[in-house]
């Protein structure tokens, strides 16, 4: 199969989908692969690198989307991507459908064959999205206690406190991969941390394994309600696979929260779960309504390219082998699990969350 890697071009976007070691392996199975030239650099890989490994390299994205039976992106393709794809063409990337309707329009009407990373369920796990969840997890936790600093419009209060002094209290919603992470990181840091959950069983997990400065607690309104003015940092990682996010602290929950607090939308990608959240970028991450900070960076593993390229590479490689081996029409049948990870094909809508997301009638895979 002939596979075409582009440059990403999402703001601040420098991941790129396949390492030169990807690559390589790809090659050595007979297949053609394509890479825009440059599209590595972000991550440090160079084009040569690429090159030594059989690679061809073009100079602009409009020969990679010509030439290429599939694409393999990092991100969603964005408006000005559009035009670039051929009808019928396969593509693999996240999606993130449910909190974009005008992509899902666009891949409905040209005939996309679209697989999405984040939906792919195996064994009830999440492999394509859990490393790029680490990564979120782990810069949430870093990015709240940055923006807890005064001069970033928060409250003035170190994460871990010093001898004498309080340290932060932090809000944790969501105890899958993303939530662990943000709480070993803000443990670490010192700070007192409450992670959140509806399941008990994970939360029975979570306290047997987690540093002692980090308590559970069962996940309702009442009780976040109930610590939310206490609390310094909230971090939002609530997942529902393939669909938007629910809004767990609304704008009137603002008026209880100190002014200074930060809010950290992991959940962004898919709408957010605080209501107030908009997308934000590394150059520009926050905003302040109400007193409280909002960090919502919708590709926040982007801002470590390198850690996260390597990490992506490694969970999404066999999927993308076998798309290139059996291709769209039959990798579902070769390779059941792909049938998760299906979202459009030639304009039917394969995905039940997304069509409930805009009114738009879905099909059984």
């Amino acid at each position: 199969m002939k596979i075409g890697i582009p440059k990403e071009i999402k703001k601040d976007e420098y991941r790129v989908s396949v390492t030169p070691a990807g690559a390589a392996e790809l090659v050595a199975l007979g297949h053609d692969v394509y890479v825009e030239s440059t599209a590595g650099e972000g991550s440090g890989f160079s084009d040569k690198e690429y090159a030594d490994v059989g690679v061809s390299l073009l100079l602009e994205a409009t020969e990679v989307y010509e030439v290429a039976q599939m694409i393999v992106k990092v991100k969603e393709p964005i408006e000005p991507e559009y035009h670039l794809f051929k009808e019928g063409q396969t593509l693999f990337t996240y999606l993130h459908l449910a909190a974009d309707e005008k992509l899902t329009h666009f891949l409905l009407n040209k005939k996309i064959k679209a697989f999405s990373y984040e939906t792919l369920v195996v064994n009830g796990k999440l492999p394509l999205l859990e490393p790029m969840s680490e990564v979120a997890g782990k810069m949430a936790s870093l990015m709240g206690a940055v923006h807890l600093g005064k001069y970033q419009g928060g409250l003035g209060l170190l994460a871990g406190g010093v001898v004498g002094t309080q340290r932060a209290k932090v809000m944790i919603l969501g105890g899958g991969i993303a939530g662990t992470c943000a709480a070993e990181i803000a443990a670490g840091l010192g700070a007192d941390v409450t992670i959140f959950d509806i399941n008990l069983e994970r939360l029975r997990y979570l306290d047997a394994t987690l540093p002692a400065n980090v308590a559970t607690l069962y996940s309702s309104s009442e009780n976040i309600r109930s610590l939310l003015p206490s609390i310094d940092i909230v971090i939002g990682t609530v997942l529902i696979p393939g669909a938007k996010a629910p809004k767990l602290i609304t704008k009137e929950m603002l008026s209880i929260m100190k002014k200074g607090s930060v809010l950290v939308d992991v959940s962004i990608d898919q709408g957010g779960c605080f209501e107030t959240s908009h997308p934000t970028t590394h150059t520009e991450p926050t905003f302040i309504i109400n007193g409280v900070v909002h960090y919502c960076v919708a590709n926040m593993p982007g801002a470590y390219p390198r850690t996260s390229t390597f990490a992506l590479t490694n969970a999404t490689l066999p999927y993308i082998k076998a798309l290139a081996k059996y291709g769209a029409q039959s990798v579902c049948e070769e390779m059941p699990v792909m049938i998760s990870s299906l979202n459009t094909y030639d304009g039917v809508l394969y995905n039940k969350a997304v069509g409930e997301a805009h009114g738009i009638a879905s099909s059984n895979k």
